[in-house]
């Protein structure tokens, strides 16, 4: 028998609990009821009009997502508006919408912990932890099963997660010797002095600004080389963590899929 929404939501909080999240955040159900059955999943980074497409085609009764849809906040959501369009789309199918954003990057396992898994990084511990709880916070420091060159480091960075048109892009002498790696998905420029303190020989984020990032480099080959990825990309292999979620709560009674379609923004690149 299928779940409803509100056990299926009752799962999603177990593993990314809502008080996780900044204070800032929007996180949890945008529209659906709790009460409705739900029998496929559609598992994405961002809510929008690419995504909802691929749900409506699916026929998903739930569209679970990293990014908030209203992460500010609205007075309506006229189905004139962007993104008032899309929730009007997503109920009228049916289908519901879930959000789990910072509460899903300080959980354990969380965001940081799939970008890690992903690149080969094991042994993973919170780069910022949280003061009652060590096993949660943001991102992940952890170490390669053994050392390689920071070239073949970024090679392996771009071959593990998603192409796009942002690309992979590293700061840091290509022979330099890397065994420790931080990371962050998502932006994680005001996570350099963190990363710095947890004596990693690299550091893995997106969305790396001009000035913090020169301003780190700044200060000495001793501190973490940078790799730059798309903000999507980086967030992408949560995707396939929360499918697990599911599927381990619910067996074979909700069919779970991973969007692949790229929401990254940047959509071109030229050399």
């Amino acid at each position: 028998m299928s779940p409803t929404l509100a056990e299926v939501i009752t799962a999603l909080e177990r593993a990314y609990p809502p008080a996780l999240a900044e204070s800032w955040d929007a996180v949890g159900l945008v529209c659906g009821d709790p009460a409705e059955p739900v029998r496929s999943v559609l598992i994405c980074v961002d809510p929008v009009e690419s995504t909802v497409d691929e749900a409506l085609e699916l026929g998903a009764d739930l569209v679970l997502a990293h990014h908030p849809l209203l992460l500010r906040g609205v007075n309506g959501v006229p189905a004139s508006d962007p993104k008032g369009r899309l929730v009007h789309r997503l109920i009228r199918a049916g289908a519901a919408l879930y959000c789990a954003h910072t509460n899903a990057d300080s959980a354990d396992p969380g965001v940081s912990d799939a970008l890690a898994e992903a690149i080969g990084i094991v042994g993973t511990v919170p780069l910022e932890p949280k003061p009652d709880a060590p096993n949660l916070g943001l991102g992940r420091v952890g170490e390669l099963p053994e050392a390689e060159p920071f070239a073949a480091f970024v090679d392996r960075v771009a071959k593990a997660l998603p192409a796009t048109a942002w690309g992979v892009r590293a700061a840091g002498d290509a022979e330099r010797m890397i065994k420790r790696v931080a990371v962050c998905g998502g932006a994680g420029d005001s996570m350099l002095g963190a990363a710095t303190r947890s004596g990693a020989d690299a550091y893995v984020t997106a969305d790396l600004r001009h000035h913090p990032a020169g301003e780190h480099l700044e200060k000495g080959a001793h501190l973490p080389a940078l790799v730059d990825v798309a903000h999507w990309a980086s967030e992408w292999p949560w995707c396939e963590q929360a499918a697990r979620v599911i599927r381990e709560t619910f067996g074979g009674n909700v069919a779970v899929r991973v969007s692949e379609r790229l929401t990254d923004p940047w959509t071109l690149a030229s050399s």
